[in-house]
């Protein structure tokens, strides 16, 4: 039984053997402009879908020899998903990659974003606090990376996320292998949950729920939070905020640990500390003895990133720790980082006043 509001029963989510309609398919299919048996029919020739894709192809065929899936079926999705060009120029401009950091911060570090998140966190104080105290990760962190990638599950994407991950997997060659991962998990974890793979919405990148979670880092990460026996980051806060306080623990979260602090940068200092990789190389003493000096006393032996943001007259800079690496693991971003920190930052004394 699906547990979502959706009627789809098709042998592509069943186990091997069983056969069921597909009146979810069908619905959409029809909705397109061609019934399901038209588009098999014209896979071959028609290149608004993804049927007749080499890429498309492979995909299936691994999937019904590895996983179980029934060919037909998988090629009726294929059919189903349509290539959006929008998401080819959306992933091309991602605001990390064409936006300052002045302007950047202003996306997300707005009064009523701060006034939602203490209003979140005051809501779910008893599951944060249980979180935290599981996990180590702070109630603040978890509530603004909430804000920042959906405004507090308010706003989840309004993407097929079938159109998505095929878009991507298929037209996009630069990172191809990677979206066809996750258009492979996508399907297994729509089979293991009772999902229609046809009625979910996300981002643009394919990413779903309250914490925009790809479907490999869905399957990977998710947790039953509230124990109905169910991972759902969908529709159910206390599952997301257990399910982002997992992924942080999970990905090397220290508790009590320090995440970022302001630095001084002298003028013979050395700039070329700043083209760094995200992960953190240098000690805080090794950064020191280029120039970048934190503001605060640290582990003269703790690893450490510098990190400088532009402002409109210059720079700021800052020390970023092994906590700051681990939000980049949620995003590859110094910026999104930082803005995570600083909501979170906001959040908690908003919450304190």
């Amino acid at each position: 039984m699906y547990r979502r509001r959706t009627a789809f029963s098709a042998t592509v989510f069943a186990a091997p053997g069983r056969c069921f309609g597909l009146p979810g398919t069908v619905a959409r299919a029809l909705r397109r402009g061609a019934g399901l048996a038209l588009l098999l029919a014209q896979s071959a020739v028609v290149s608004a879908n993804y049927a007749a894709h080499p890429a498309a192809i492979a995909l299936v065929d691994e999937m019904v020899q590895e996983h179980g899936f029934n060919a037909s079926e998988l090629t009726a999705l294929m059919a189903a998903a349509e290539r959006q060009q929008s998401i080819l120029d959306a992933i091309a401009r991602p605001a990390e990659k064409t936006k300052p950091w002045y302007e950047y911060r202003e996306i997300f570090l707005t009064e009523r974003r701060e006034r939602e998140g203490v209003a979140f966190l005051n809501e779910h104080r008893g599951t944060l606090s249980r979180a935290q105290a599981e996990t180590g990760v702070p109630a603040e962190i978890i509530v603004a990376i909430l804000g920042v990638e959906t405004y507090y599950g308010r706003i989840t994407g309004s993407y097929a996320v079938l159109d998505a991950l095929s878009t991507l997997a298929f037209d996009y060659p630069k990172r191809s292998k990677f979206f066809t991962g996750e258009l492979k998990s996508f399907l297994l974890l729509t089979r293991e949950q009772g999902l229609d793979p046809l009625e979910l919405k996300g981002s643009y990148a394919g990413a779903m729920g309250y914490g925009q979670f790809i479907p490999s880092s869905y399957r990977a990460y998710a947790v039953d939070f509230d124990g109905d026996g169910v991972a759902d980051i969908w529709d159910n806060p206390v599952d997301a905020i257990g399910s982002v306080a997992n992924y942080f623990v999970r990905n090397g979260w220290r508790a009590s640990e320090p995440v970022v602090t302001r630095a001084d940068f002298s003028e013979s200092g050395d700039p070329v500390i700043f083209d760094g990789e995200l992960k953190p190389t240098r000690t805080v003493a090794g950064l020191a003895s280029q120039g970048l000096v934190a503001a605060q006393t640290l582990d003269a032996d703790a690893l450490a990133t510098a990190v400088r943001f532009e402002q409109p007259d210059g720079f700021e800079y800052w020390v970023g720790l092994h906590n700051f690496y681990v939000i980049t693991r949620y995003n590859r971003s110094n910026m999104y980082a930082m803005a995570v920190f600083q909501l979170s930052q906001r959040i908690a004394t908003g919450a304190r006043e």
